[in-house]
């Protein structure tokens, strides 16, 4: 027992180690390779993956292959293909001739023999095998979860934001290309059902008592996006009448859950009816939408979300906001789905980025009871959210290497949205901004500058300094002010420079706007009673 805890113990200190390091700009070659657009990645782009593997419950053991299809765009002859220790990429071949691989750590070059001519459509075949990184926490700390259920059946499910795919199957991990389409074609025991992402095509009964289920995604995926989940599944479904016709709404749930479930997923239709109206068509009707139980809490599984908040209100049972309002729908159900919108159909280039995911689809919640329960709802929950961030880092990371930002991109990203809403005043116009990112950027990978501009563009307002302010640093703007002799003083401190959002405050009984800047400004007051409208996330310092 003791040589286990030393095990953990330096297991964990290793993790912690690694991420101080990182928190302090120190990458290592590995990060480069990782998390940066190299040459040995930018001179082909992805067009098809079908993976097509066998899952072994009992060992723990996973194998087969992922065939890649490219378009060549300039000349090169070298691949980057990327696959995470301890799995083992056991041979790559490209018209039947196997093919030179030289390993370094996770990311794998192959040499190809034929010259690859631009314009051309080419694919490779990489096989491998391996025991994947078992989830610890998952999905904080992902890979594979083996487990049981409470019959004993096998319940296995893959998550890996972060992490990254590649830690359980060969692909290019990079989030700035998107596979346009993949068939996933998974074989295991019989009895068990797989649950993967897109339409099921094909289920095959094989004669050595396994089967082999063939899902086929017809939409561009990200890599992290791509699961397995395999279980004693049941299934019901229903068809819900959306913007763009019937959406097909399926769920898949532990046989002994069956009826619990068909009460609990109500959350669901509501969920797509809030979401469409705020944010524009559900962005995967070709390949259905699914809930999925899985061991863990739950994951954004693109048209396959994962979920695992055991049939309660909240986040599991509790309130995240402290203001009762967080009781009133399923976390899991309504976030990990509003990450369809960002995250799945609006995706990061660069993991640096992905406040562009956990902000908005943050945000996504109070605009849910927005949508049930009102405006004012909707603040108290998002502004009761306040107390979770810590800013202790911006919400950007560093760019190239895969490094997240902080985790305040959830919260403080929610409530930099929240207060961008205050500053457009108009709601439609705001509900048509958000469903403009969804048209503008429909299925591709975005920047936080796109996003940046395409917010200032269509709010008439320059936001560069709102999201210096909010997205690069962790200081909060903090409106310090005096009222003497029926004068108002007051500026901006703690902030970035050029910094001069307008706020609404509270004078007396009359609500009105200033327009602070660095410099000190004044004005003639009636009344000394002052209060910052409680919808800006800022600070107040009265002299």
């Amino acid at each position: 027992m003791k040589n286990k805890l030393i095990v953990i113990f330096v297991l964990a200190f290793s993790t912690i180690q690694g991420q101080l390091l990182q928190d302090k700009g120190e990458f290592t070659k590995q990060d480069t390779l990782r998390g940066s657009i190299n040459p040995e990645r930018e001179w082909w782009d992805l067009t098809y993956y079908h993976l097509d593997i066998e899952v072994k419950p009992e060992d723990k053991f996973i194998s087969g292959k992922n065939t890649i299809q490219y378009k060549v765009l300039q000349l090169n002859q070298v691949m980057q293909i990327d696959l995470q220790e301890p799995m083992e990429i056991t041979k790559v071949l490209q018209d039947r001739k196997e093919l030179e691989v030289k390993h370094e750590g996770n990311a794998h070059f192959i040499t190809l023999s034929e010259n690859q001519n631009i314009g051309d459509i080419n694919f490779i075949e990489v096989y491998y095998k391996g025991h994947p990184k078992e989830a610890k926490r998952a999905p904080w700390d992902g890979g594979f979860s083996w487990k049981k259920d409470k019959n004993g059946n096998h319940f296995i499910a893959t998550s890996c934001q972060g992490l990254g795919a590649s830690v359980w199957w060969p692909n290019k991990d990079h989030m700035y290309d998107e596979v346009d389409s993949m068939l996933i074609s998974v074989t295991n025991p019989k009895g068990l059902t797989n649950v993967s992402n897109g339409r099921l095509r094909a289920l095959v009964e094989n004669d050595n008592n396994t089967v082999t289920s063939h899902w086929f995604v017809n939409n561009p995926i990200n890599n992290y996006g791509v699961n397995v989940n395999i279980g004693d599944y049941a299934n019901f479904s229903e068809t819900y009448e959306g913007e763009k016709g019937n959406l097909d709404m399926d769920y898949w749930v532990l046989k002994d859950n069956l009826e619990l479930a068909k009460t609990h997923f109500k959350d669901a239709p509501k969920m797509m009816k809030a979401f469409e109206y705020w944010f524009g068509p559900y962005p995967f009707y070709e390949d259905s939408f699914k809930l999925v139980e899985v061991p863990y809490l739950g994951m954004e599984h693109q048209s396959s979300v994962t979920y695992g908040n055991q049939y309660k209100q909240g986040y599991l049972g509790s309130d995240l906001s402290g203001t009762g309002w967080g009781l009133k729908f399923d976390f899991i159900i309504i976030h990990e789905a509003g990450h369809e919108w960002f995250a799945n159909n609006i995706t990061n280039k660069d993991i640096a980025d992905m406040w562009i995911h956990e902000g908005f689809t943050s945000y996504s919640e109070n605009l849910f009871l927005d949508y049930y329960y009102g405006k004012e709802a909707s603040a108290d929950y998002v502004i009761g959210t306040r107390k979770n961030i810590q800013n202790d880092k911006p919400l950007i990371g560093h760019y190239n290497v895969n490094n997240e930002g902080s985790s305040d991109m959830y919260y403080k990203g929610a409530n930099m949205l929240h207060t961008l809403r205050q500053l457009i005043e108009d709601d439609e116009k705001w509900r048509q901004i958000l469903r403009g990112l969804n048209s503008e950027f429909y299925h591709q990978t975005v920047s936080t500058k796109q996003i940046e501009d395409y917010l200032s563009e269509h709010s008439g307002i320059d936001l560069t300094e709102f999201f210096n302010q909010y997205l690069r640093t962790t200081k909060i703007p903090t409106l310090e002010y005096e009222i003497k002799k029926g004068e108002l003083k007051y500026h901006w401190t703690n902030s970035v420079e050029k910094f001069d959002m307008p706020i609404q405050v509270e004078i007396g009984e009359k609500s009105e706007w200033l327009f602070p800047k660095a410099e000190w400004q004044s004005k003639k007051v009636f009344s000394e009673d002052f209060k910052i409208d409680r919808d800006f996330y800022v600070n107040s310092k009265k002299l």
